[in-house]
């Protein structure tokens, strides 16, 4: 059975021993993270505009959600997006720019949604093999099907919306 570590020890025999280089890491992360997002931003665009601050940062962007159904039905709600380096390996960092009072969302615009945190408790948090359409479909969610009132980020406005509701 060939084992990573077999490999690398075969390759370093090759090659002479491999000199630990940071930056070439980064570059090459940067690179797979840009390649992802050139496929997965066209597959998005098709469907949803989206905003690119500066047209150089391809990892950083703008979207709009725009719920069909439920309490926020026709509101348009503006997010910021930003990939890091070591996507897909990690979610990207997501802010909700429009002011809203929603109990999983937080006045300063920070975000519960399960699938953005690197690890969640449920097993449902993010994993390589999601991508951002799946980023957007949970954000389009929070305004419909993952309204949640039971385990709020913004206890306040959750109240508000069981009381009043």
């Amino acid at each position: 059975m060939l084992t990573l570590a077999s490999k690398l020890k075969r390759d370093d025999g090759v090659r002479g021993p491999r000199a630990s280089n940071p930056a070439s890491d980064s570059t090459r992360r940067v690179s797979v993270r840009d390649k992802l997002l050139v496929k997965e931003v066209a597959d998005l665009e098709a469907n949803l505009p989206l905003n690119f601050p500066d047209p150089n940062k391809l990892h950083y962007f703008q979207l709009t959600v725009t719920p069909d159904e439920g309490y926020y039905q026709g509101g348009k709600f503006q997010f910021e997006t930003e990939v890091p380096d070591a996507y897909n390996m990690v979610p990207p960092k997501v802010k909700c720019l429009t002011r809203i009072w929603h109990p999983n969302i937080t006045e300063t615009g920070e975000i519960c949604l399960s699938l953005l945190r690197e690890h969640s408790i449920d097993g449902t948090g993010w994993a390589p093999t999601r991508t951002l359409k799946d980023i957007v479909w949970g954000l389009n969610s929070l305004f419909t099907d993952l309204l949640n009132f039971d385990d709020p980020l913004n206890i306040e406005a959750a109240e508000h919306h069981l009381r009043d509701k």
